[in-house]
């Protein structure tokens, strides 16, 4: 049988063992903390949604209303404050009824109002696919999240009772469903440091995903609970017996992995489960941070520590605010024990996250505090990251890569601790700073060394970023940044400075087909250039000209219509654009035959892309030469002053060391090699395919005439 044909039988029995629930019902478990005004409102929103939703039901036939009151009842149970509980019961009237917004804010409150805008999806019919609609709808909430945290966790629990609760959902739905909390949710709620919400998303996902997988994997997790009873019960007696005698109180909970994360840790590492289950968990609760530390001594006397396994969570926190101890002992038999030590307003802050704040009446705790302005910290970065996407499947992209972090923790020069994702590179942790010192750097030093602007990043290393008021990014860093952060910025700039580019380029190649009719850009009238652009159906004219620099109109054409002229004239009475190599993004070099200054070229205008310029013998322009009105005549400037690559093969002699003498060659005649490939003929001689960079064709000259001294060189040729 295979795991999607059991699986709607497996989603029935979880969802015939949900209860279902009453008003009184909820209303009894908001009066445990509560007063009786704002349970009364809480009673009453119900009813408004009751009416609201009359006549709805859900896909098991029962009315709509039993889900709001399912959710709002899960937020119960966190100790959310009334109107997070009014909204939880309201959160679909705007989406399926004719309630509006402006009615909710009069009925109840405008925080209300908020909460429920917020978790409300946008309408379909305005997203040509599912992603996109899926994509705009996160940014609605994350922009709404920006204003109210507490939307983020009505929407959590939102879609908690609806994992609960997918056995009447078509097979491709329910997994379309299970995949997006696995993908988006589930990494927000730890995000957030939401454990027991994230780890209960986790697993219904798997469960939907993977039926037949869950449950071979929770059988063998319940076989192996029963066998390890004896060792665990050893353990924790010698931990009690060490307390008492230390005259410490504590906790002692047995630990275990909840099965998704199993599974993935399974999968990631290629272990078999006994390799898993081999290690023992536990998690040793006690009332401050002080006694935290001395039963780190405790538990270290006990058994001997694992060395490099001691992680300290207390002194510098995880991104989520999570806080402990943790560290791994050799135990009895020689068997694996991982420890977490942490207080008692760790443990809620681990377990509830940012929820844990409503948790107390005051709003005061220590840790909560903390965690609401991580979570702050965190959105603002997810609103700086949405500013600088092209559209809202970039976002998307950007945002999973920054809900996926394994976290490493530098220092800035001035000893300030930032926690970075693995595999982080000096431009993530400049762009980490500030998006401003990120456009800036131009080199790094850790620890006091200058490293290349790629090296990743390790915990404990010290980071010190160099700037220059005129550099900018570089488009090759998209190649090893991680961080969203990072790369939607380098995104963003360079797509700013496409524009500007794209606008000088198209001035140049206006003015270029102007002159044939004895006129420039200056001298051109608004009133025909207002004409042209309504024609074009363009908002202003440096659009035109960055359609034009981007070789999505023809100059010539344009030029024409400005200049009222009608006539068609011959291309090469206009005078040749003048390429200097500075031009930036909108022109750019064919990687085909490489053209360096000296070479014979020509341009063709590609759409989208710009200016593509060719050496004019280029065979791979061939097929494209019948295209008249994208090639254009160009030239070089005679001031060119960049590096361009060029390929060269190397016929040399096959010894040892051969390499090495080709490249101290290469760096005599002032070039640097990019590039090498070597294609071995025979026996006896290799050919070494080799990109260098050079600055014109005198250049590239002296470096083969260097060459040319070795004499394990037979011969060497420029590849075209």
């Amino acid at each position: 049988m295979s795991e999607k044909t059991t699986v709607a039988a497996e989603l029935e029995l979880v969802h015939n063992a949900e209860p279902l629930l009453t008003i009184e019902d909820l209303c009894f478990a908001a009066s445990n903390y509560l007063e009786a005004k704002p349970v009364d409102d809480i009673r009453r929103a119900y009813y408004f949604a009751k009416e609201a939703h009359e006549g709805q039901t859900r896909s098991s036939g029962e009315p709509y209303i039993t889900h709001p009151l399912a959710v709002a009842h899960v937020l119960t149970m966190m100790h959310m404050d009334n109107e997070c509980i009014m909204a939880g019961l309201l959160h679909d009237v705007i989406e399926d009824t004719e309630v509006s917004r402006e009615a909710l804010a009069v009925e109840f409150s405008e925080e209300v109002a908020l909460l429920v805008d917020g978790v409300t999806k946008l309408a379909k019919a305005a997203f040509e696919t599912q992603q996109h609609a899926q994509a705009e709808n996160l940014r609605k909430m994350l922009l709404a999240m920006s204003q109210d945290i507490r939307v983020i966790i009505v929407k959590l629990a939102d879609r908690l009772h609806n994992m609960r609760t997918l056995g009447h959902l078509r097979p491709d739905k329910r997994r379309r469903i299970a995949h997006e909390t696995l993908d988006i949710y589930a990494p927000i709620a730890q995000r957030l440091g939401m454990n027991l919400m994230r780890c209960e998303l986790e697993d219904l996902g798997f469960h939907v995903l993977y039926p037949i997988r869950y449950r071979v994997l929770s059988d063998a997790v319940r076989k192996a609970r029963g066998n390890r009873k004896e060792i665990v019960s050893q353990i924790t007696r010698s931990a009690l017996e060490r307390m008492e005698q230390e005259g410490l109180t504590a906790e002692i909970q047995g630990r275990e992995k909840n099965l998704y994360s199993l599974y993935q840790k399974m999968v990631s590492k290629r272990l078999t489960f006994s390799e898993v289950m081999d290690v023992y968990a536990f998690r040793i609760v006690v009332d401050d941070v002080d006694a935290c530390y001395r039963m780190l001594g405790v538990v270290h006397n006990l058994y001997k520590p694992v060395q490099g396994k001691f992680k300290d969570y207390i002194a510098i926190p995880k991104a989520n605010g999570y806080q402990s101890l943790h560290t791994v002992l050799f135990g009895p038999y020689g068997v694996p024990i991982e420890v977490q030590i942490r207080s008692r307003d760790m443990d809620q802050m681990a377990e509830a996250g940012v929820a844990a704040h409503w948790l107390y009446k005051t709003g005061e705790n220590e840790g909560s505090n903390q965690a609401h302005r991580l979570a702050r910290q965190w959105l603002q970065g997810i609103l700086e990251m949405q500013k600088g996407s092209g559209d809202s499947v970039e976002f998307l992209e950007n945002l999973r890569i920054d809900l996926f972090p394994e976290e490493i923790y530098v220092f800035t020069p001035n000893g300030q601790i930032m926690a970075m994702q693995r595999g982080a590179s000096v431009v993530d942790f400049a762009y980490a700073v500030h998006s401003d010192v990120g456009n800036s750097c131009v080199a790094a030093k850790v620890g006091r060394h200058l490293v290349p602007l790629s090296t990743k990043l390790e915990t404990g290393q010290s980071v010190e970023i160099i700037t220059a008021s005129t550099s900018h990014p570089n488009p090759s860093w998209l190649n090893f940044v991680t961080t969203a952060k990072a790369r939607s910025s380098i995104r963003h700039y360079l797509k700013q400075l496409r524009n500007e580019d794209a606008e000088l380029l198209g001035r140049r190649l206006l003015n270029k087909h102007l002159s044939v009719f004895s006129s420039v850009v200056d001298d051109l009238s608004k009133e025909r250039i207002s004409q042209v652009l309504e024609e074009f159906e363009l908002d202003n004219f440096e659009q035109l000209l960055g359609e034009l620099g981007l070789g999505n109109r023809s100059a010539l054409v344009v030029a024409q219509k400005l200049t009222q002229n009608g006539t068609s004239l011959d291309e090469e009475s206009a005078a040749p654009l003048i390429i200097a190599g500075t031009e930036g993004l909108v022109v750019s070099f064919a990687r085909c035959c490489h053209p360096i200054p000296g070479d014979p070229i020509h341009g063709f205008i590609s759409a989208g892309r710009g200016i593509v310029v060719h050496q004019a013998s280029c065979k791979n322009t061939l097929k494209l030469r019948t295209q008249n009105e994208k090639w254009l005549d160009v030239t070089w400037a005679d001031d060119v002053s960049r590096e361009f690559p060029v390929d060269i093969i190397v016929h040399a002699k096959n010894q040892r060391g051969v390499l090495a003498t080709v490249a101290v060659a290469v760096s005599e005649a002032d070039s640097n090699i990019d590039n090498v490939i070597v294609d071995e003929r025979d026996g006896g001689y290799s050919d070494l395919h080799l990109t260098i960079e050079v600055t014109d064709r005198q250049h590239l000259a002296q470096v083969i005439r260097r060459l040319r001294r070795v004499d394990l060189i037979e011969r060497i040729s420029r590849k075209n």
